[in-house]
């Protein structure tokens, strides 16, 4: 039995495991990529600040013109540090520094705003992003003093893309570990299901598999097939007690049967009276009789052994043969037999148990169904499987009765008036189970549908 994996329950579990991990590593991937930027703008905050104290004291020192040789001198360290210098008026003019205008419109209301530069560098012009601080001096001057980010922004990104590198990696690290255990379970439970279809369908002998790996598959397995060692014992010392009973019932009612026939043809003839207590009483011995053979039938279909003697049995033919036998009894209770037979509809099964099957049902239809009514057989084949239907328009079954019309010795409504044993779906519902087929009961408004579904042969 083939399980589909992604609807097991391991599968699930997997997918839950992979989805967690993937939701931990992007917390903490994503939490040390927030905080590590952080750091970094912390730390070119802290140069900025530095510097602009640095510059500030320079200015309560020297004054502008201190300020202004002070910032000319280290306005050629852009080169080296990415230092950025930018002494204006009032106006936005530039005084000093190694920015050739002032890079806002206006004053900027951020305390650390960012702005692009344009350099010359070997071959190409290039856009440095820069980060700085701002302070207006006493007499209205502007000092502003940044640091290019370009390095900074650069080291994110790559820590931005090996974070999603890592959560991508270990997601499929995950689920790749998820869908090899899932496969791995499921193959297991497959393995366990088959073996224990197998052993519905009739295999007795078969056990569950045992893996070696001293696990709890290996265990379960173990108990289940110490079960089913019992059941089988147990099974065999019953089959045993039963075809032995079965077995000192038959020879003494074939006794009795014999001595009573003797009597009644034995002369002189014996008293009206007592001739038809002997006629009774041999009728409630044959009746006797054919409830033992029907058990005995039922015992060994639901024994789960093989059928004997199987073979391809076309069910269209056989059906077709037993419709004829029996047209010429329903004519003679004023019913109607049809058929309609699609063939070839060929099962692989026990002829003679199929017969029976067959009988079975349409004995019920002649039982049952009045004088005037119908009585329709039908095979048809299906993909994979022969389907026949026995319908008639007699009283039928109550709905709610059904389900346990196939147990012995239930009887409803008029049936239960009806001379019987009540064992005739029963041996219907006991051959299907043997053949691994499905038995089915609907209603024909009114009357009576049976389906019975069988495997096609190969």
């Amino acid at each position: 039995m083939r399980l589909n994996l992604f609807h097991t329950t391991a599968f699930r579990l997997s997918a839950g495991y992979t989805l967690l991990l993937t939701l931990a590593v992007g917390v903490t991937l994503g939490s040390a990529y927030l905080l590590t930027g952080r750091l970094v703008t912390a730390e070119v905050d802290l140069i900025i600040d530095t510097e602009l104290k640095s510059l500030e004291d320079k200015f309560a020192r020297g004054g502008i013109a201190g300020l202004t040789e002070e910032i000319n001198l280290r306005a050629d360290s852009w080169g080296r540090i990415g230092a950025v210098y930018l002494l204006a008026d009032p106006a936005f003019e530039r005084l000093a520094g190694n920015v050739t205008e002032w890079p806002f419109e206006g004053l900027p209301s951020e305390r650390y705003p960012e702005f692009e530069i344009e350099t010359i560098e070997p071959g190409r012009r290039a856009l440095h992003p820069v980060r700085a601080a701002l302070r207006r001096l006493p007499g209205g001057d502007l000092l502003l003093v940044g640091t290019d980010i370009s390095q900074g922004r650069g080291f994110a990104e790559q820590f931005r893309i090996a974070t999603l590198w890592g959560v991508g990696l270990s997601t499929l690290a995950a689920a790749l570990a998820g869908f090899w255990f899932s496969f791995r379970l499921a193959r297991r439970v497959g393995e366990v299901a088959e073996t224990c279809q197998r052993i519905m369908a009739g295999e007795a002998g078969r056990r569950l598999p045992l893996a070696g790996a001293r696990d709890e598959f290996d265990a379960l397995a173990g108990a289940v097939n110490g079960v089913l060692d019992r059941l089988e014992e147990q099974a065999r010392t019953l089959r045993a007690t039963f075809d032995s009973a079965a077995h000192d019932l038959r020879a003494p009612l074939h006794r009795l049967r014999t001595r009573l026939e003797a009597l009644l043809r034995a002369s002189p003839a014996l008293e009206p009276p007592l001739h038809e207590s002997l006629e009774a009483g041999l009728r409630e011995i044959e009746h006797l009789q054919r409830t033992l053979a029907t058990l005995l039938q039922i015992a060994l279909a639901e024994s789960g052994a093989a059928p004997a003697a199987a073979a391809a049995v076309d069910l269209a033919q056989l059906t077709a043969e037993l419709a004829e036998l029996f047209e010429p009894v329903a004519a003679t209770r004023g019913l109607t037999l049809a058929s309609e037979l699609q063939g070839p509809a060929v099962v692989q099964g026990n002829r003679q148990l199929l017969a029976q099957l067959l009988t079975n049902l349409i004995e019920n239809g002649l039982k049952y169904v009045p004088s005037g009514g119908r009585i329709e057989l039908a095979v048809r084949s299906l993909a994979g499987a022969v389907r026949l239907s026995v319908s008639d328009n007699g009283p039928g079954i109550d709905p709610a009765n059904r389900a346990r019309a196939g147990q012995p010795f239930v009887r409803f409504g008029a049936a239960a008036a009806e001379e019987g044993s009540g064992l005739g779906l029963s041996l219907v519902a006991a051959i299907v189970r043997l053949h691994r087929g499905r038995l089915e009961l609907q209603g024909n408004d009114p009357g009576l549908r049976v389906l019975v579904e069988l495997p096609a042969s190969a």
